[in-house]
């Protein structure tokens, strides 16, 4: 994939008979491959909604999605989502929750073991392999939710505001590990979130949306050099910018 576009999307709910909510309107946004874009703004802008849609989930009222300039109707043949909750199978160990998107691909039993046994180690958690997932913490349960979407070999990895449940010392450590798994999967990575200091730690690229009607207010590139330090000069500033942003489009 060299570039992934979302086209005009919109998307109206009904709220009543008589009322329809905009929660997207008139969306257009272009990702390169590889690269890091967080989509920032409050509660109700859409921006789960516009995660949905990129999935394949939710069907936008109008507009599309392309790679490489092609629609596409089933874009989670090279998407995963990551959502908030862990979402994991509570009857499958850590070993076959990763497996498991695996096994239903058809891979063999060996080559299944070997693949997440890589990925637990890339996301810190060699040794805990036959662990039932209810003994682990928040972060180590999002750490096997990760892995498992990985297990896809996605493309585009999409994440929902994984960390939005966690305490801020597990959140930093898990940002750490994120970053450091897209520098070495080279995957494009669409991360939701409401947290300015987030996404600018993490994107090269920053979407702010506005709510009633969800809309892109700015885009900002983050040029800021890796590893980013949160009490920075430029960090601040970039931080107060947007706050800025998206306070005077309330």
């Amino acid at each position: 994939m060299k570039e992934f576009s979302i086209s005009s999307v919109s998307k109206l709910f009904t709220a009543s008979p008589d009322r329809e909510v905009i929660a997207l309107d008139g969306i257009d946004l272009k990702i390169r491959a590889e690269e890091f874009v967080c989509i920032l703004g409050p509660t109700g802008c859409g921006k789960t909604t516009l995660l949905r849609i990129i999935a394949g989930l939710e069907n936008p009222t109008s507009g599309q999605i392309l790679q490489d300039g092609e629609s596409v109707s089933h874009a989670h043949e090279f998407c995963t989502l990551v959502f908030q909750q862990y979402s994991l199978f509570p009857w499958l160990n850590v070993h076959e929750n990763v497996s498991f998107p695996m096994e239903m691909k058809g891979v063999s039993r060996q080559e299944r073991t070997m693949k997440a046994k890589e990925l637990l180690e890339l996301v810190g958690l060699t040794g805990v392999e036959k662990a039932q997932t209810y003994e682990l913490s928040g972060g180590m349960q999002q750490r096997v939710a990760i892995a498992r979407a990985l297990a896809h070999d996605p493309e585009i990895l999409l994440m929902d505001e994984p960390f939005g449940a966690l305490d801020e010392r597990t959140r930093n450590r898990l940002q750490k590990i994120l970053l450091d798994i897209w520098q070495k999967k080279c995957k494009t990575v669409i991360f939701v979130t409401h947290n300015i200091d987030e996404a600018i730690y993490l994107a090269d690229r920053i979407i702010v949306m506005t709510t009633e009607p969800g809309r892109i207010a700015e885009e900002l590139k983050v040029n800021l050099p890796r590893p980013r330090q949160r009490l920075g000069e430029e960090f601040t500033k970039l931080h107060l910018k947007i706050r800025k942003i998206l306070e005077d489009s309330a």
